[in-house]
């Protein structure tokens, strides 16, 4: 893995694969839908904490980095069903698409936090929300969801439940950068944790979850001690005005989701990366930087365990968790709570 001197992450071979898109030797590949939640509780000694999963450490893909539950979006996201809140089709203005990808979005949006944090934002009725979703049968259920045995229209249906769409806000769009083999348009909603329901290490890929604040996180980030992307570190910094998670919900709806792309361009011997409007994220890496970092790379991974690139998506990758997991133990990063 490679990263700054903060916990900032980007892969030993973006800088030749940047190359080869400035040469023209690479098209990029059509970015996939995805949604990732932001789940927030309030702290007992004030101001909202936040859900975030750690990747094991073997993944191939940001190995180690922290991140929210999300993934992509499945195509039977779009298929009927029972809906609270605001219509699709103000979604659909909110978000700039259309009614049936705004569902898509908000679905995966809802049914991703439920396969990886435990956590269902849905109830019997439009003024309701599931208490708990703990037991074998729940478990069922959402190991069916993470197989793709069962559409999440089907698991709402079967159970008569209602998605509250008004649980969520949407606070951010990120889209992987156009050199990326694998590109996700990726959509950050924001939520508060339902009273009863409690989040768990859901996801196999994950081998650590934590309730923390935001500051906590970004200035772990900010020593080098926890490892993010940028549309992580930069959705963390956002919260940090707020003293609630009420507030945060209160101010969504004004939020810009003009989506963040990053730009790359070769400085004579450098490569340049930035992301528009988020400065901090410019990076300059020489080529013998690059070097360095691939080989240290390969000689860490050789004799690490192998592990697919998906699980616990910021943002989201292709596949979830198969495996029955368990809760995490694992001691928290800068102050924060285990789940």
């Amino acid at each position: 893995m490679s990263s700054t001197t903060n916990g900032q992450w980007y892969p030993p071979e973006w800088p030749d694969r940047i190359r080869a898109l400035a040469n023209g030797e690479l098209t990029p590949a059509e970015p996939r839908r995805a949604a990732t939640v932001l789940l927030l509780r309030d702290s007992a000694t004030g101001g909202p904490t936040v859900h975030m999963l750690r990747r094991r450490t073997s993944m191939a893909f940001a190995g180690g980095a922290y991140a929210y539950p999300g993934g992509s979006v499945d195509p039977r996201d779009e298929r009927p069903v029972a809906w609270a809140g605001p219509s699709r089709a103000q979604w659909a203005v909110r978000m700039g698409v259309d009614p049936a990808t705004a569902q898509a979005i908000v679905c995966a949006a809802v049914r991703e936090t439920f396969e990886e944090a435990g956590v269902l934002l849905a109830g019997a009725s439009a003024d309701t929300v599931v208490a708990d979703t703990t037991g074998e049968d729940w478990e069922a259920d959402r190991a069916a969801l993470v197989a793709h045995e069962l559409s999440f229209a089907d698991f709402l249906g079967r159970r008569g439940l209602v998605l509250r769409s008004d649980l969520l806000g949407a606070w951010a769009r990120w889209i992987t950068p156009e050199f990326e083999p694998r590109r996700y348009d990726t959509w950050f909603f924001v939520a508060a944790l339902p009273e009863g329901q409690r989040t768990w290490n859901a996801s196999t890929e994950a081998d650590r979850t934590v309730w923390i604040r935001p500051q906590e996180a970004a200035a772990g980030y900010d020593r080098g001690e926890l490892l993010m992307m940028p549309p992580t570190i930069a959705t963390l910094r956002s919260l940090q005005p707020y003293a609630a998670s009420a507030d945060v919900l209160a101010v969504a709806e004004a939020q810009n989701l003009t989506p963040v792309l990053a730009r790359a361009r070769l400085v004579g011997g450098e490569i340049e990366l930035s992301w528009p409007g988020h400065d901090e994220f410019t990076k300059h890496i020489a080529q013998t930087d690059v070097r360095a970092d691939a080989d240290a790379d390969a000689d860490a991974g050789a004799g690490a365990d192998s592990g697919a690139p998906a699980g616990t998506r910021a943002p989201g990758d292709d596949d979830g968790p198969s495996d029955s997991p368990g809760p995490s133990d694992s001691p928290s990063p800068s102050g924060g709570t285990p789940a």
